[in-house]
């Protein structure tokens, strides 16, 4: 005989729902120069902060900021590349932006990036296009705004090489980094005693017959403050700035998106600045060291191109 079972339902214990805050994020980029990048990087803080201070539902969860200098290439956004490791770690649900141009500076990187976010739940809002990445299933307009962000970029890009190349032509251009032998003092070149010593000595062992491996050699077994290697030798024992001299765009930037750098072998023009800051080797003994320089290189092609060379040893 089948019992009727007898159910009692038990209700729930009704609790106050906890309410869980979106954490956001602010991805911003400061300007270059040193003096006003923590004035920028405070300014949109407190932006950033007084935005979200009376909101019910959103949280700042961090601030992230790259150089102005930096966004052409992605692998250079160190702050970015955090943002990212961020949010695949659950530590982000929403990023704010000022605009597409600071979020990616090409369509590739836009489009790859947006897509990896939505992939982990999280949303964009570009403030300035008014595009918020949770109500757009178009990636056309993505597309778009990226292509526009590269074309921005690209014109950032002119107008500081037009601003280099103005600096070269008044002379009024300082270089990034000191070569070995000098320490770069007030945006001025100038004389590291101790390394000027080992300079000297190099191209005095170059002016008396050593060559430059035997030089590379001795100064690995000497020096351990620098590994030297053939091409930094060769570089140094041809490089104006030792005679006080400085040649100005050595080297250019091409004018597509990629930005790689490439040796200026007349694409573009120099500028040859005479006596820009103290020498630490003599005109005189640089230039025998040029024309020794280009004799072994004539010999050793003249060299190359023997039928037989390497083939016939003598008995």
């Amino acid at each position: 005989m089948r019992i009727n079972p007898n159910v009692t339902i038990i209700q729930p214990i009704k609790t106050a729902e906890k309410i869980s805050k979106i954490r956001v994020a602010a991805y911003c980029r400061v300007s270059s120069d040193s003096s006003d990048q923590l004035n920028s990087f405070t300014a949109q803080m407190r932006y950033y902060e007084s935005f979200l201070a009376n909101s019910e539902k959103e949280i700042l969860a961090g601030i992230y900021a790259d150089e102005g200098v930096t966004g052409t290439c992605e692998d250079k956004r160190k702050e970015f590349q955090r943002m990212m490791n961020d949010c695949r770690k659950g530590k982000i649900d929403r990023i704010y932006t000022k605009s597409i141009s600071r979020f990616a500076r090409n369509t590739r990187d836009c489009l790859k990036n947006i897509r990896e976010l939505k992939s982990l739940g999280i949303t964009v809002m570009f403030e300035k296009e008014n595009i918020d990445t949770a109500n757009v299933t178009d990636e056309m307009m993505i597309t778009i705004m990226g292509g526009l962000a590269q074309e921005e970029s690209t014109s950032i890009s002119m107008n500081m090489k037009w601003s280099y190349k103005k600096r070269m032509k008044s002379g009024d251009f300082f270089t990034n980094t000191p070569p070995y032998g000098y320490i770069m003092h007030n945006k001025c070149l100038e004389i590291n005693p101790k390394e000027a010593d080992t300079v000297k000595s190099i191209f005095d062992m170059y002016l008396n017959g050593s060559g430059i491996k035997s030089i590379i050699n001795k100064l690995n077994e000497e020096n351990s403050d620098k590994r030297w290697t053939y091409s930094s030798l060769y570089y140094l024992l041809t490089n104006e700035k030792y005679v006080g001299d400085t040649v100005l765009q050595k080297y250019y930037t091409d004018d597509n998106i990629s930005f790689k750098r490439k040796v200026n072998k007349g694409e573009i023009e120099r500028y040859y600045i005479k006596k820009s800051h103290n020498g630490i080797i003599s005109r005189e003994d640089f230039n025998k060291v040029q024309c020794l320089l280009k004799s072994k290189k004539q010999s050793s092609v003249k060299n190359k191109n023997i039928t037989y060379r390497k083939m016939i040893k003598c008995g």
